[in-house]
């Protein structure tokens, strides 16, 4: 039988749903579980993200699977299967997500960009908490011609571009610190 990635479930990542996804997000995963367990030997991984593609793909009943569900179901199969230690120390986590500014400039408005940043760094904490590593941004002219309330793009808007732009640097500058690490990028509108 010939399965669709179209088959496969939505991911609910927060309040962010991942649609198109490819699956080796998976193996990093049950990998880093595996190391994490000091089974670095461990040769099952590749079988295992199979197994859970083709649970994804034909068996799921879901057309949209909380992430932390899936992992849950992750889990419980590698206690049925005698991976105690490598359940015990599995972590979510997510596939790359893309993620729009618009939702955070339309609730900020027309010049409250502290609020507009505020709500960014929020997102970025809530995500980094469901398991999200890499993070891609969207919609940002659109966003700064928003907050600036321009009904054309100008040079305010360009300014307010770049300091966003300088923002989603810093916090991923910031964010080298920690044990998992974002990964921003910035998907230019140009």
């Amino acid at each position: 039988m010939i399965s669709l990635i179209g088959n496969r479930p939505a991911l609910q990542v927060g309040r962010h749903q991942v649609f198109d996804y490819d699956t080796a997000w998976l193996g990093d995963a049950l990998r880093r579980a595996a190391l994490a367990a000091e089974r670095d030997d461990f040769p099952f991984i590749d079988d295992i993200r199979s197994g859970i593609v083709q649970y994804l793909e034909l068996r799921c009943p879901l057309r949209l699977l909380p992430l932390a569900d899936l992992f849950t179901k992750m889990r419980k199969m590698l206690m049925t299967i005698g991976c105690e230690t490598i359940a015990e120390k599995l972590e979510p986590l997510a596939p790359p997500l893309t993620v729009s500014l618009l939702p955070a400039a339309q609730q900020a408005g027309n010049g409250f960009e502290l609020a507009f940043f505020e709500a960014i760094r929020a997102e970025l904490e809530e995500l980094r908490g469901e398991g999200a590593e890499e993070i891609r941004f969207t919609d940002l002219k659109e966003s700064a011609r928003i907050i600036r309330g321009a009904t054309k793009w100008d040079k305010h808007c360009a300014l307010l571009e770049e300091e966003i732009i300088a923002f989603l640097r810093d916090c991923d500058r910031e964010q080298k610190a920690f044990e998992r690490p974002l990964r921003l990028k910035v998907e230019s509108d140009r």
